[in-house]
């Protein structure tokens, strides 16, 4: 019973036992003899539990009193050690929650590995994504002899304006094969989908819409299922509404409609224009699929020699939808995040070991007073968690701020609807690190010094140890080599940066206003209608007092990337790889001028190019160069869409492909000569104003323009062409941003370091640079020697920082932009930086050396 009763009183603090243990032993005895055994159990449990708990609140309590005391008398180290895992655990959690929304988290489709995307591509094609679009005739043959398929559909976009539901608006949209949206396996939130089972005539005349559609045209009203509405002047029945978390192929697609392929669809293979999307059977592996596609493909090829010369597919999952520069710039701030880490935890460590020794001896004293390593622990390990908890807070305001900032790195491709937020799981992991590391060191000097009693415990407590001070070396080294690694990589960016910004797009963004009148079909269908409707705004935008000039145009260059025609010579045979495809754009008159493009030769394109007049077109400066070097162009002739045109102007280059990518020759066919049968993408719809004054302000009388035009007719993606150019690089600045900001931080911390590192130094060495100076020494020798300490540091650092930055460069080459892994500017800079910060670290404690008294120090020791 004795023994029972003995293991209950171990719920009590130490300190409570050996005061009150034997008291409570006979208390115990004389309840066994008046109550019984069964009488005093239950008598004892519920005197102890209880009365066990109250004393550890109590001491507990002391603790937290004690810690908050302690601190506030070493508030440098409190707020340091805050600071610290703040910034560690904030940008981790943000960091890789980004890369866990991006890379890992599931899309919201049910078993999202098994939906794939179908595209064409030629043998040899090494990019990513979508290389080409499937033409009806490659969509029905994998459709039909594929068997790793459960189902097969295809879409293709098209936006439509919406008339009747208040103002006209523009609403993006896809035209989608009846068991495209069955297949992705999301219901609708009301209403249903499209008939899977036939060929989707049935509902030809109907659409899906999507939930932000629903909710501001339609004020959420469920019985909008059924109702007619209008796009592009035709009646279509809404047939269901799909749920908000739905996101497909793009976040901003509100309209679903049927795709219905006629037997004249499928006979030029050439016409490619779908987007395949399929979802695999069960128990098929994407490469086997994969490797089926392969063997289709050169089938077709020999099939249909005359159509395919090297046919390929592009295959890939649709959780692969997103550029691999986006993959590479996560991975790099996973890598940054990872190394700033390394930084917190060598901090904090350090920051622990300092405080330790400066509380030696008071820990010793307590030791030898008779304090057990119990009671020495707990309040050490009290005070650990207080700072541990309060640097996580903040850890969490700092993650909660960054998100935001991260989530420009989301690529817009993925289809998911939801906002990335701070990972529960990845806080946990970071804060958990960081506090573990606090928490070894913190608690080490109070084991040591709980392990020794009396005249031992003082007698070692103020004993400093060598091996401490290489501990402490080591992870100072650690943090100039993290530093050197982040700034070598942030630097090597920045002058990425640096040179894609000086590339010329070879037209000016300055002032101008770009917006969107999307003609719709077949509404618009007549060319003699849609040139009036472009005449008559371009007239009236022209007028405006301030418009220095006004164009249309088919596709603004760095959006519309593609756009792609072959251009054959006279005489010349098609070739069909690639060498004879120029970039096109059909423009009116002052396009050049509003986009600042030099004319180089001949005329820029007039009002009166229109049909009745001879075929023309201008080209880019490559175009001749690749056609006819040694020529003069002006009058020259082609075939381009089954038309033969002639010269009569060259223009400069532009990047139509963004400033990073290489673009192809550039060919440019006047508003009113459009060719016949030409598609939606090619047909102009992007209106360019050039404005002295402020091109916004002009924005309510060029939709006052365009209304008494056509009433109907909605205005869309309203944005100043300076911010569709920065747009491009957006991403690239937000990961220098980032970067840059966690290397500035990194640099902070190693000088920071080196800087207690050499205080603790000169600390414990007082008495024996005393000594040297009562023997002569010079003082600016003692400095000097200081000084060289911690160069030697920041060398330790240094060298495997930049071994480690090089391997890391080079795995981020193609963000590089031609900026070599090792350039040495970038590397010298970061080096001399880093040697920089080490001797500001180094002043204050070299000048404190150099000012000690002899006779104070020698006394003080005594």
């Amino acid at each position: 019973m004795n023994r029972f009763y003995r293991a209950l009183l171990r719920l009590h603090p130490t300190s409570f036992r050996e005061d009150y243990q034997a008291e409570l032993l006979r208390t115990h005895e004389d309840q066994v003899r008046d109550h019984g055994r069964f009488g005093a159990i239950v008598a004892t449990v519920a005197d102890v539990v209880p009365n066990a708990i109250a004393a550890h609140w109590e001491v507990l309590g002391q603790d937290i009193r004690y810690a908050m005391r302690s601190l506030s008398g070493s508030r440098g180290f409190a707020v340091a050690t805050i600071l610290v895992t703040a910034l560690g655990v904030g940008a981790n959690a943000a960091t890789f929650s980004i890369a866990d929304f991006v890379l890992v988290r599931p899309l919201p489709f049910p078993q999202p590995d098994a939906v794939v995307r179908l595209c064409e591509a030629s043998k040899g094609d090494r990019g990513w994504g979508c290389m080409n679009q499937l033409s009806p005739a490659s969509y029905r043959d994998v459709r039909e002899q594929s068997r790793s398929f459960a189902a097969l559909g295809a879409f293709t976009g098209r936006s439509v304006n919406l008339v009747g539901a208040g103002d006209p608006i523009r609403v993006n949209g896809a035209l989608v094969t009846s068991n495209l949206l069955p297949l992705l396996g999301v219901p609708p939130l009301y209403g249903r989908l499209f008939d899977s089972t036939g060929t989707g005539d049935s509902d030809a005349q109907t659409v899906v819409i999507g939930f932000g559609l629903w909710q501001s045209q339609f004020a959420g009203d469920p019985g909008v299922v059924g109702r007619k509405v209008s796009f592009d002047g035709t009646p279509y029945v809404v047939i269901g509404v799909m749920p908000p978390h739905f996101i497909f192929p793009t976040a901003d697609n509100q309209v679903w409609m049927p795709l219905v392929l006629r037997p004249d669809d499928y006979t030029d293979r050439g016409n490619s224009y779908l987007d395949g999307v399929g979802r695999l059977k069960a128990g098929v592996t994407f490469e086997q699929a994969r490797l089926e596609l392969a063997a289709l493909a050169d089938r077709m090829n020999r099939e249909h020699p005359d159509a395919y010369k090297d046919l390929a597919f592009s295959f890939f999952r649709q959780r692969d939808q997103m550029s691999p520069r986006y993959r590479l710039i996560l991975l790099t701030l996973c890598g940054a995040s990872l190394c700033m880490l390394l930084l917190t935890c060598a901090n904090l460590a350090n920051l622990s070991l300092a405080r330790a020794a400066g509380r030696e001896r008071e820990l010793a004293v307590r030791a030898a007073l008779g304090a057990g390593r119990e009671r020495l622990v707990r309040q050490m390990l009290t005070e650990s968690v207080l700072l541990a908890l309060i640097g996580g807070i903040a850890g969490a305001v700092v993650a909660a701020a960054a998100v935001p900032l991260l989530s420009q790195l989301v690529p817009s491709t993925l289809p998911i609807a939801t906002k990335p937020t701070v990972d529960v799981r990845v806080f946990v992991f970071a804060a958990t690190f960081a506090t573990l590391t606090g928490l070894g060191f913190g608690l080490l000097p109070a084991l040591r010094a709980g392990s020794k009693t009396g005249f031992v415990a003082l007698r070692e407590g103020t004993r400093s140890g060598a091996r401490r001070q290489r501990l402490r070396t080591a992870l100072v080294a650690i943090e100039v080599a993290v530093s050197v690694v982040l700034l070598i990589s942030s630097g090597l960016l920045i002058r990425a940066v640096w040179r894609v910004r000086e590339i010329s797009p070879g037209f000016t963004t300055d002032h101008v206003l770009t917006l969107r009148t999307t003609l719709p079909s077949p509404r618009y269908d007549d060319s003699v209608r849609r040139a009036d409707f472009y005449d008559r705004v371009l007239t009236g935008v022209r007028a405006l007092p301030g418009v220095q000039n006004a164009a249309y145009t088919s596709g603004l260059p760095t959006v519309l990337t593609g756009g792609i025609a072959r251009v054959l010579l006279p005489g010349e045979v098609d070739r069909r790889d690639g060498s004879q495809n120029v970039s096109l754009r059909i423009v009116s008159s002052q396009f050049y001028k509003t986009l600042g493009i030099p004319l180089r030769r001949g005329r820029d394109i007039s009002e009166r190019d229109t049909p009745d007049r001879p075929l023309v077109a201008v080209v880019s400066e490559s175009f001749v160069h690749q056609r006819w070097p040694n020529d003069d162009p002006i009058g020259k002739t082609f075939d381009v869409r089954d038309q033969r045109r002639s010269v009569v102007g060259v223009v400069g280059d532009i990047k139509v492909r963004g400033l990073e990518r290489e673009s192809e020759p550039q060919l440019y066919l006047p508003i009113h000569q459009i060719p016949p049968q030409t598609g939606d993408l090619y047909l102009p719809k992007d209106l360019l104003v050039h404005s002295s004054t402020p091109p916004v302000a002009q924005l309510a009388a060029i939709r006052d323009i365009v209304r008494r035009v056509d009433p109907e007719q909605p205005l869309s993606d309203v944005r100043m062409f300076s911010d569709v150019l920065a747009y491009q690089t957006v991403d690239r600045r937000t990961q220098v941003n980032v970067l840059g900001a966690l290397a500035l931080l990194a640099l902070i911390l190693s000088g920071v370091g080196i800087h207690g590192l050499l205080s603790f130094t000169v600390a414990q060495r007082d008495r024996e640079i005393g000594v040297r100076l009562a023997l002569g020494a010079e003082r600016a020798a003692v400095a000097r020697m200081i000084v060289s300490e911690g160069v030697r540091m920041a060398v330790i650092g240094v060298v495997p920082g930049v071994l480690i930055a090089y391997l890391a460069a080079r795995a981020m080459s193609a963000l590089l932009f031609g900026v070599s892994a090792g350039d040495p500017v970038t590397i010298g800079t970061a080096a001399l930086v880093c040697f920089a910060t080490a001797a500001l670290g180094c002043v204050r404690p070299a000048f404190r050396a150099a000012r000690i008294d002899p006779i104070s120090a020698l006394r003080s020791d005594y």
